[in-house]
């Protein structure tokens, strides 16, 4: 497969898990029981495919290949997009330092999971408008057929080798319940 097409195809996934914890958040802020189970497998999600799936596809393989053509990794696009990955992982670290304490009851973390869940939801939404809409076309644009289809094998490697079989579909499926759920 394309491996822009699939870089898109996992943010849907991600966006779909993004609304689940906007609305984890305003349930939360509105007074409501925190399901720590819940937070948990959102947290699994973000940690597994998010970051150790797809972030790793955009940060070991794409953005090192467009480094190679021109694009610095401190600065411009591909530095903004690996600050914001930082970012990321700030709120799940805050939402995972927290839970404990708030499911025990005490109201800060509840509050310190909200807060992290929609600022983590928020920064997503606008990263991945960015990356799909404007990072991903200059990689398309920059990157010869021989890159895209190296890429593509990397790809494929990072899913069999590092993921595992079976890993990608099982948070398929994960970010499809969490996004049903009310």
């Amino acid at each position: 497969m394309d491996p822009i097409a699939t870089l898109k195809h996992e943010h849907q996934l991600i966006l779909a898990v993004c609304d689940a914890a906007s609305r984890e958040s305003q349930h939360l802020s509105a007074g409501g029981a925190l399901d720590a189970a819940r937070v948990e497998k959102m947290l699994d999600f973000v940690r597994t495919f998010a970051d150790r799936c797809h972030h790793a596809k955009e940060e070991d393989l794409l953005f090192v290949r467009m480094a190679e053509r021109g694009f610095p990794v401190d600065s411009g696009p591909v530095g903004v997009m690996l600050h914001e990955h930082e970012m990321g992982r700030a709120h799940v670290r805050a939402i995972a330092e927290a839970l404990p304490s708030a499911a025990a009851g005490d109201a800060g973390a509840v509050r310190q999971i909200a807060d992290n869940l929609l600022g983590w939801a928020e920064l997503l939404r606008s990263h991945i408008y960015k990356e799909d809409n404007v990072l991903y076309p200059m990689a398309e644009h920059v990157l010869p057929p021989d890159d895209m289809a190296a890429l593509a094998d990397a790809f494929e490697r990072v899913e069999r080798d590092e993921i595992g079989a079976g890993v990608h579909e099982r948070y398929a499926a994960l970010a499809r319940e969490l996004a049903s759920a009310t």
